[in-house]
């Protein structure tokens, strides 16, 4: 005689995702890749519930559910058990575990995890966006950008950029280097997206003969020149001038304050678009 998995209806006041994982994760103990699954998302009423339960009593289908609104999740084990139905909550144990041991009262929200999955996406999207457009690579991520950084060498845009994506917020970033003409796109974006960048010019000679260092190379290399870096922070203040955008002196400053001040002007602009 064969046995067979019997089908399962997957119940959601969501989409239904983590019922599905954990029905496919118990199955595969089974050996069973062709076990019928029939999803029901984004449950609101009762109505449903009586037909889903009605349907999983004619096809012998057991049912699995993540109903975090209490009536609905009450509701549905009544009727499956006057149905002879097995029903299967999958996240309410887990809940209640959590309620009984915090004494914190649980939101009952469908779609929180979905949420908080947003989110991670979005802060990779962004992380993934910084990189691309790191260092003027591609102009086109300007138009693309929440927030363009720009500044000479050594102004800390890349390490804020990269700060700034893990709160989500895509950064590109573009060198002012007085021998290359700075992209038309700078001139094009709204304004108030552009924020200038700039460092003590004996701070930011300190940094670059440290980076040299690093780098194995000589000190006297024009890259760390008092001389060069002052026409380059002349250069850049004039662009700056030109965009007419907001910027921030990031001398003994933290990443994080920096990137406070960012936030600040970006979320103000926000609020008057």
């Amino acid at each position: 005689m064969t046995h067979h998995l019997p089908g399962v209806f997957i119940v959601s006041d969501s989409i239904g995702e983590t019922a599905e994982m954990v029905v496919r994760a118990a199955a595969s103990q089974f050996n069973s890749g062709n076990m019928e699954i029939r999803q029901i998302p984004n449950i609101s009423d009762t109505d449903i519930l009586e037909e889903i339960v009605h349907q999983a009593a004619a096809n012998h289908f057991l049912i699995a559910y993540t109903l975090v609104i209490n009536e609905l999740a009450e509701f549905l084990k009544a009727e499956a058990a006057k149905a002879g139905v097995t029903c299967v909550d999958i996240l309410g144990p887990l809940i209640d575990a959590f309620k009984r041991v915090s004494d914190i009262e649980p939101k009952r929200e469908p779609g929180l995890l979905r949420k908080i999955d947003e989110m991670y996406y979005r802060r990779v999207e962004a992380v993934e966006f910084a990189v691309r457009y790191d260092d003027g690579k591609d102009p086109r991520g300007i138009n693309q950008a929440d927030i363009v950084l720009v500044g000479v060498s050594r102004t800390s845009k890349t390490p804020l950029s990269m700060y700034l994506a893990h709160k989500r917020i895509k950064v590109a970033n573009v060198p002012l280097v007085p021998e290359v003409a700075p992209p038309e796109e700078l001139f094009k974006v709204e304004r108030g997206k552009v924020i200038g960048l700039i460092l003590n010019p004996e701070q930011l000679n300190h940094i670059r003969m440290e980076r040299l260092k690093t780098l194995g190379l000589k000190g006297q290399a024009s890259y760390a020149n008092l001389e060069r870096i002052m026409e380059e922070m002349e250069f850049a203040e004039k662009v700056m001038k030109r965009l007419g955008c907001p910027i921030i002196d990031v001398t003994n400053r933290a990443v994080e304050e920096t990137a406070s001040k960012i936030l600040e002007i970006y979320y103000r602009r926000l609020s008057h678009v």
